[in-house]
């Protein structure tokens, strides 16, 4: 690719409403599943957001999120820009364990998906994402059962 052929290219990088998020939502609305999309109002803006059972999920693309990074960074390497790309790619790495933490100190499941995961694996994503929130309902059973229990036996 010409270089203005490449930035054209990078210019229609969306950052919401991917193909591979869209693809997810579907199948979760599909099962009846509701959430919120883009959400602002926790770290790092959860893809998709269940906020009643705290489960936050993102939809990673594997170049811009790193997947395989032993050997895509020396690819990086001998590409052109290659020292813009390798500091980007490694940030947004760093960033996306970030958020994880942070979710995860304020309660939330955190998963993570890779883009031609959720392309050729979409109903397991969406089992996984059941899953949690069957853990998220159990836990909240056991939460109240306790308080309860304490408040009976005062």
């Amino acid at each position: 690719m010409t270089v203005e052929q490449r930035r054209r290219n990078m210019q229609h990088i969306k950052s919401k409403d991917t193909k591979i998020e869209v693809a997810l939502r579907k199948a979760l609305w599909k099962k009846g599943l509701r959430y919120r999309k883009n959400y602002s109002k926790l770290p790092g803006k959860p893809d998709i957001a269940f906020v009643k059972y705290k489960v936050a999920v993102f939809c990673d693309s594997e170049f811009f999120h790193g997947k395989d990074w032993e050997v895509l960074k020396p690819r990086l390497e001998k590409a052109n820009n290659s020292e813009f790309w390798v500091k980007k790619i490694s940030r947004n790495r760093e960033r996306d364990e970030e958020v994880n933490k942070q979710l995860l100190f304020l309660g939330w499941t955190v998963i993570r998906f890779w883009g031609k995961e959720i392309l050729s694996q979409t109903e397991e994503c969406v089992k996984v994402i059941e899953e949690a929130i069957f853990d998220s309902k159990i836990n909240s059973i056991d939460i109240l059962s306790d308080e309860l229990t304490d408040f009976t036996e005062n």
